[in-house]
């Protein structure tokens, strides 16, 4: 009894599996460990991006000059801020734009737009950065894990036809390490799509404040602009 509990038991299993099973069962433990490598990792960057997101609307919005703010950005950058990229781009143009004479206050505007735009889409780069990945994970490890199981069972099969009294006993193990395969790609996959909607939603959501920071920063400019030519 001893002895059949330890050829049932997960390492036995494991180790005793066809070489096609054990293949898939490492391919699916990598993507598991990568994936749960990169939740760290994005997790930590949304909450830093967050975190830096309300620091900086708190200073602008606490009525410090402009340019101070610019200035105080440029001497200590903060690489987690991607508002403050944003707010850099899009002031550095304003003001390089300011200092030449006859440029229309319009013009000025729209390149401060399309300063502001092509840091958003920087910022929404690195946001959605290894999230193809995990959406890939979540959604194919289960698919690899049916194929082991199916691999499985099927040499269980194969070798029950060798022998002339089948036996729940000779199929069990077979079909038992053949289903670890489907269990791994489940373990693989459900955290990687809870991940992949978090991430996106989180990410989605400081796309969106991002573009209302610019577009509030850019009205600013513009009366900021059209007071100084009047």
């Amino acid at each position: 009894m001893e002895a059949n509990v330890d050829h049932m038991s997960m390492w036995s299993l494991i180790s005793n599996a066809s070489f096609v099973v054990q293949l898939v069962m490492l391919i699916l433990v990598a993507a598991s460990v990568t994936s749960w490598i990169l939740i760290f990792q994005r997790g930590n960057l949304l909450r830093a991006a967050k975190r830096s997101l309300d620091t900086f609307e708190e200073r602008f919005w606490s009525g410090i000059d402009l340019s101070k703010l610019y200035r105080q950005a440029g001497s200590n950058p903060d690489p987690d801020s991607g508002v403050e990229q944003i707010f850099r781009a899009g002031f550095k143009e304003f003001s390089r734009l300011r200092q030449q004479q006859g440029v229309d206050p319009d013009a000025v505007m729209d390149a401060v737009n399309r300063a502001m735009r092509v840091a958003i889409s920087r910022e929404e780069e690195k946001l959605e950065q290894s999230l193809p990945f995990l959406a890939t994970v979540g959604s194919t490890s289960p698919y690899i894990g049916l194929f082991g199981t199916v691999w499985g069972i099927m040499n269980s099969f194969r070798g029950l036809a060798q022998v002339q009294q089948a036996t729940l006993a000779t199929v069990a193990p077979g079909i038992a390490e053949a289903l670890i395969a489907t269990a791994i790609g489940l373990f693989a996959a459900i955290p990687a799509v809870i991940a992949y909607n978090r991430f996106s939603a989180r990410g989605e959501m400081l796309i969106g404040r991002y573009y209302t920071f610019a577009d509030e920063f850019q009205a600013i400019l513009h009366r900021k602009v059209h007071t100084t030519e009047d």
